[in-house]
C-alpha cells in the first residue's frame, strides 16, 4: 500500500513537473516580435489553449497585453475559429469594464489577440488573497461586472463563462470583462437545442448549461449570483470533487442562505443572491444590467460604500449599444439608432422556459481562463491540498530508503 501511495505522489508530481517543461518548451518556440510591431516581454498568465504575454505595441509605444494561442492549437480550424469568434466579438464591444481587442493576426504560424494591458490582477486571486469581501466592496466590483455583461446582452450576446478568473481588476478597483471565447450570438441560439457536451465552469454555470439546455442572459447572470456568494460568503454555493456532481447540484440542490455564513449581509442582499441562484431561469433578473442596477441602488444607500468612486456610478452611463448580426457563426456588431432597454422579468414568455432534459450531458470544462496573471483549470479550483496522501507518500518513501541499511545487513552479515 505504502508504494502505491508513492507512486501516487510520484505521479502526480510527475505531471506538474511535465506540464512546466511543456510550458517552457513553448515559451523557448515563441518568436519574441510578432507581426513586426509587438515586442513580447513577460508571460503573464499560461493555460491549456493560449498564453498571454505583457508586450510593448512599437508603433503606438504603449504596453499591451498579447494572447497567443498555442502552435498545435493554432492548426486545429475548429479552436483557430473559436479563437477568431472571441477576438471578433470583444472587438466590438466598446464599454469601460469590458477589456478592449485592439488587433488580431497571424504571424509565424501564431494566431494572436492584442488587448489592452491592465495592470492588476483578476477577481479570483482577490477572492483567494481576501477569503471574504465586504459588502461594500462586493458590490463596488459586482456593479461593474454586471455592466460589461450587461453590456454585451444588449448587444446580443451571452458570455456562457461568467467567472471571476475572467475579470480583471486594476489597484483603483476598476473592473473589466474578459475572454469571449465561447460567447454566443443570441440569434443563433434555439430555445429547443440540446447539447450532449457542455462548455464550461462547473463551479460557475448555470443549471441550463449543466443539463445541456440553451443559454441566455439569465445564464450569465445566475454566474454573477455565484460570484456575488463567494465573494460576500468567503465560499462557493456548491463544491464536488467532480464535473458531473457539481452539474447535479446547479440542477438539484439549494445554496444555504447566505446569512448563515455572514450575519453582516441585508435580507435584501440575501433575497436578491438566492433570487439570481435560482434554478429556472425565469425566476431570475432576466439580464446583467437588472441584477447590477438592483445591486447599485443597494450600494447608494450602504453607509460604508465610497461615493467617490464614480467609475462604478457611470458603469450603466454613455456606454455606445451595439446591435449583433451573424455571419457565418461570426458575431458582427453595429452600432444602431436608439439603446435598447431590458425588458421587466414578469414580461418573459412560458415557451422561454425548456422542458426538463433527462440525459446528462458531458461536462467539459474550459480550461483556457485566459487571466493575464495566472490560470488554473476548474479541478484545482477549490480542491484542498490532501496533506494526507502527501504525509503517506513521505512516509513510504523514508521506510523504502530505511530498507536499504536492512537488505546490507542481510547480505553482508548474514551472507553464508
Amino acid at each position: 500500500m505504502f508504494v502505491l501511495l508513492f507512486l501516487g505522489c510520484a505521479g502526480r508530481f510527475q505531471s506538474f513537473v511535465g506540464r512546466g517543461i511543456c510550458i517552457i518548451i513553448s515559451a523557448m518556440e515563441m518568436p519574441s516580435l510578432l507581426n513586426d510591431r509587438y515586442q513580447l516581454q513577460d508571460t503573464l498568465g499560461t493555460g491549456g489553449m493560449a498564453v498571454v504575454y505583457k508586450a510593448r505595441d512599437l508603433m503606438l509605444e504603449r504596453n499591451v497585453a498579447v494572447k497567443v494561442l498555442r502552435e498545435d492549437f493554432s492548426k486545429d480550424p475548429a479552436f483557430r475559429e473559436r479563437f477568431r469568434q472571441e477576438a471578433r466579438a470583444a472587438a466590438n464591444l466598446s464599454h469601460p469594464n469590458i477589456v478592449t481587442v485592439h488587433d488580431f493576426g497571424l504571424d509565424q504560424g501564431h494566431l494572436f489577440i492584442v488587448m489592452e494591458y491592465l495592470p492588476g490582477t483578476d477577481l479570483k486571486a482577490l477572492i483567494k488573497q481576501k477569503e471574504r469581501f465586504s459588502v461594500s466592496e462586493t458590490l463596488e466590483l459586482m456593479i461593474q461586472a454586471c455592466g460589461g455583461i450587461g453590456y454585451a446582452h444588449r448587444a446580443g450576446l451571452v458570455h456562457c463563462d461568467v467567472k471571476p478568473h475572467n475579470m480583471l481588476v486594476t489597484p483603483e478597483g476598476r473592473l473589466k470583462v474578459t475572454d469571449f471565447g465561447i460567447a454566443r450570438a443570441l440569434s443563433t441560439i434555439s430555445p429547443d437545442e440540446l447539447s450532449d457536451v457542455v462548455w464550461g465552469s462547473p463551479h460557475y454555470f448555470s443549471p441550463e448549461q449543466a443539463g445541456g439546455r440553451p443559454p441566455s442572459p439569465a445564464s450569465d447572470v445566475y454566474s454573477l449570483g455565484v460570484i456575488l456568494y463567494e465573494m460576500i460568503t468567503g465560499r462557493l454555493p456548491f463544491v464536488a470533487s467532480d464535473s458531473t456532481e457539481l452539474a447535479r447540484m446547479h440542477r438539484e440542490d439549494k445554496p444555504v442562505a447566505p446569512r448563515y455564513y455572514n450575519n453582516s449581509i441585508s435580507s435584501a442582499l440575501e433575497e436578491i443572491i438566492l433570487k439570481v441562484l435560482s434554478k429556472e431561469p425565469s425566476s431570475r433578473y432576466r439580464t446583467a444590467d437588472q441584477l447590477g442596477r438592483l445591486l447599485l441602488g443597494l450600494y447608494d444607500t450602504d453607509p460604508e460604500s465610497n461615493q467617490n468612486m464614480s467609475f462604478v456610478h457611470d458603469t450603466f452611463q454613455g456606454a455606445r449599444i451595439p446591435q449583433p448580426s451573424v455571419n457565418g457563426g461570426i458575431v458582427e456588431v453595429t452600432p444602431p439608432q436608439t439603446p435598447i432597454k431590458a425588458e421587466p422579468l414578469t414580461n418573459q414568455p412560458k415557451s422561454a422556459v425548456p422542458a426538463p432534459v433527462t440525459a446528462i450531458p458531458q461536462v467539459l470544462p474550459v480550461e483556457d481562463t485566459d487571466s493575464y496573471y495566472y490560470e488554473e483549470n476548474w479541478e484545482e479550483e477549490e480542491a484542498p491540498i490532501d496533506w494526507k496522501t502527501w504525509a503517506l507518500g513521505i512516509l513510504a518513501s523514508l521506510l523504502l530508503i530505511g530498507l536499504i541499511p536492512f537488505w546490507f545487513y542481510i547480505y553482508i552479515i548474514l551472507k553464508p
